[in-house]
C-alpha cells in the first residue's frame, strides 16, 4: 500500500490489507500425534514452519538411521522455518544461487501449508533438488500456497545432503544391525513420509492419498522411493521432474565401472586425514562436507540389499518399483544451465562424427541421425539432455504403463524473453516457478519471469494439472487441453508456448539410449549417466537381448 493513501480508520486499513492479500497472520494451533504445533494463519491458508520429524542427526546419531521425534508436551512455535542441512556454500554465484541460508545437522524438519477446513485432502510431499548436495524445504521458490489453495495439503521436507547423507563406510556397517550403510539421506526422507502418515491427517490432509514429487536430485529421489522396499505403502502416486536414472554404486562390490560404496567412504575417510569414523564423527560438520565435495565424494544411493536392493534399471524391468500413477517429464534445455555436463566441441563435422563412429560403431548411424553434425552444439546439448532426462522420463511412464498403472509424460518447452535472450530456453528446473507459482522467488541471476496474464495463464494450467494429479491421479486443468495417459500411443502434454497435447515425442530417442544402457548393463563394466556422446566410453558389442 502506497504512504499517500489516506485510510480513514483502523477497519478502513483493515479492510485494504485484506484485500491487498496482507491481511496479519493469526496463530492457529493444531494437535497431532506428534504433539501439538502452533503456526500461522492468513487469508484462509494455515501454515506451520520448522516441524521436525525425527531426532537431531549429531553426535553418535550421525550417520545413522534416522530416529523417531519423541512427542513433544505443550504446544511447540512452529512459525519459523528450521535450518537447512549441512551444504557446501558456492563460491562463484550461478543461476540457482539464492540468499545463504541457516544451516545446521539438526536439520529433519518438514514444513506444511493447510487450507482451513480441510478434512481428507490430498497430500502432496515435495523433495527439493541440489544434486544431493544442496537445497532445501524452506527456498522461497518452494512456497505451497498456490497449490494449496487447489485444496491440497503442501508438505516440503529437508534431508542429510553430501557426506553427511550418503556415506557408506565399513565402520558404519558394522554399526547397522542389517550389516549396511550409506543412504540416510534416503532414510531420511522415508522418515518423513512416516510422519506425514501418522499425522497429517490432524492437519486435514489424507495418509492414504499421499504423493511424492521432487525434481532433479529431488526427482531421483523418487525412483529411489519407488524401488525402496521400506518406502511401499507410504505413497500413492509420484511426479518427477527432472529425474535421472542413472547406474548406482554397491555396498561392497565394484560394479558398472564404479568403485563400492564403501571403497569409496574409505578413500573419502584418507582424503580427509581420519584414521577412522570416530574421528570423522568428530570433524566439524561444514569442513566435512566441504572437504567432502572438493575430493570429488559422489553422494548416490548405494545398492545395499536391503534400503536399495537392485539397480533402478532393474527394479523397473522386473516390476519391482512400486505400483502406483505417475506423471515424469523434462525440459527441452536441461543442458543449456549444465554446461558442465556438456563435454567439448570438435572443430569440425568430420572430428565430431569420426568421434561418434569411435564410440558407438553399430550405433553410430542410429546416433548421427538424432544428433547430427550439422548442428554440433545444439547435439552436444540434446545427447546429454536425452541420456539423462529424456530417456529417464520415457522409460518410466513407458514402464508404468505395462503395468498397467497410469502414467502421463511431458515436455517442458516454455521459454520467454529474458530466458530466450540468454540462450536458456527451457533450462533444469525452469519449470519450477510455474508449478509452485512463485515467479518473484527466485535467484538474482535467474531470468525474469514476466508476471503477464499470459505467463499466469500458464503456470494456472501447470498448477492445475499438477494438483488434480495429485488428488485423484488425473492431470487435468480448467482452461487447458486434455491429457491423456502415455498408454499406446505415446502421448505426451508439450508444455510450450501453451499446453498442447502430442504425440510420439522424440522418436527414435528412447530406442537408441535404452540399447546403449543394456550393452552397458551386459557388459558390466560402464556407468551410464551423463557419459554420453563425445564422452562417451567406446560402446561393449551387441550381447543377448539388447540392440
Amino acid at each position: 500500500m502506497k504512504n499517500r493513501i489516506a485510510v480513514p480508520s483502523w477497519a478502513g486499513l483493515a479492510a485494504l490489507l485484506m484485500l491487498s492479500g496482507a491481511a496479519a497472520a493469526a496463530p492457529v494451533t493444531v494437535t497431532a500425534p506428534a504433539g501439538a504445533v502452533t503456526g500461522t494463519t492468513s487469508d484462509g491458508m494455515r501454515v506451520f514452519k520448522g516441524i521436525p520429524y525425527a531426532r537431531p542427526p549429531v553426535g553418535a546419531l550421525r550417520w545413522r538411521a534416522p530416529q523417531p521425534m519423541p512427542a513433544w508436551q505443550g504446544a511447540r512455535a512452529a512459525t519459523q522455518f528450521g535450518p537447512a542441512c549441512i551444504q557446501p556454500v558456492a563460491v562463484t554465484p550461478n543461476i540457482y544461487s539464492g540468499a545463504p541460508l541457516p544451516m545446521s545437522e539438526d536439520c529433519l524438519t518438514l514444513n506444511i501449508w493447510s487450507p482451513e477446513g480441510a478434512r481428507g485432502a490430498a497430500v502432496l510431499v515435495w523433495i527439493h533438488g541440489g544434486s544431493l548436495w544442496t537445497g532445501s524445504g524452506r527456498e522461497a521458490l518452494y512456497d505451497g500456497t498456490h497449490l494449496a489453495r487447489r485444496g491440497l495439503i503442501v508438505v516440503t521436507i529437508n534431508y542429510r545432503l553430501g557426506a553427511l547423507g550418503y556415506l557408506a563406510h565399513p565402520e558404519l556397517s558394522a554399526e547397522s544391525a542389517q550389516g549396511i550403510s550409506g543412504n540416510y539421506g534416503l532414510l531420511d526422507q522415508i522418515e518423513a513420509l512416516k510422519w506425514v502418515k501418522r499425522n497429517i491427517g490432524a492437519f486435514g490432509g489424507d495418509a492414504a492419498n499421499v504423493t511424492v514429487a521432487g525434481e532433479s536430485a529431488g526427482g531421483l529421489s523418487v525412483l529411489y522411493l519407488m524401488i525402496s522396499p521400506p518406502a511401499q505403502g507410504l505413497f500413492a502416486k509420484a511426479i518427477a521432474e527432472s529425474s535421472y536414472m542413472i547406474s548406482m554404486p554397491t555396498l561392497r562390490e565394484p560394479h558398472f565401472g564404479l568403485p563400492s560404496a564403501e571403497d569409496s567412504g574409505r578413500a573419502l575417510a584418507t582424503g580427509l586425514h581420519a584414521a577412522n569414523i570416530a574421528e570423522l564423527r568428530a570433524m566439524d560438520a561444514q569442513k566435512l562436507n566441504n572437504g567432502a565435495a572438493a575430493l570429488g565424494f559422489g553422494p548416490w544411493g548405494t545398492v545395499d540389499g536391503h534400503i536399495l536392493k537392485e539397480q533402478m534399471v532393474s527394479a523397473f524391468d522386473q516390476g519391482h518399483q512400486a505400483q502406483v500413477p505417475v506423471l515424469a517429464g523434462f525440459n527441452s534445455g536441461e543442458a543449456r544451465s549444465l554446461r558442465v555436463l556438456v563435454p567439448p566441441i570438435p572443430a569440425t563435422p568430420a572430428q565430431y562424427e569420426q568421434a561418434i563412429r569411435e564410440r558407438y560403431a553399430d550405433l553410430a548411424p542410429q546416433f548421427l541421425r538424432l544428433y547430427p553434425s550439422a548442428a554440433m552444439e545444439e547435439s552436444a546439448l540434446a545427447t546429454t539432455r536425452d541420456a539423462l532426462y529424456g530417456w529417464t522420463a520415457e522409460r518410466i511412464v513407458t514402464k508404468q504403463t505395462a503395468a498397467k498403472v497410469p502414467a502421463y509424460l511431458y515436455l517442458f518447452d516454455h521459454g520467454y524473453p529474458a530466458m530466450d535472450q540468454a540462450k536458456l530456453h527451457a533450462f533444469h528446473a525452469s519449470e519450477l516457478p510455474y508449478v509452485f507459482g512463485n515467479f518473484d522467488s527466485v535467484g538474482a541471476l535467474w531470468p525474469k519471469i514476466p508476471s503477464d496474464l499470459s505467463e499466469r495463464a500458464f503456470s494456472d494450467a501447470m498448477i492445475d494439472y499438477w494438483s488434480s494429479f495429485a488428488r485423484d491421479g488425473r492431470p487435468r486443468a480448467a482452461q487447458a487441453p486434455a491429457w491423456a495417459a502415455f498408454g499406446s500411443q505415446g502421448a505426451y502434454m508439450h508444455l510450450a508456448r501453451v499446453p498442447v497435447l502430442e504425440h510420439h515425442l522424440m522418436p527414435g530417442m528412447y530406442e537408441l539410449d535404452e540399447a546403449v544402457v543394456c550393452r552397458r548393463m551386459a557388459a558390466g563394466d560402464q556407468p551410464w549417466n551423463w557419459n554420453a556422446g563425445l564422452a562417451a566410453p567406446k560402446l561393449p558389442a551387441r550381447s543377448a537381448g539388447c540392440n
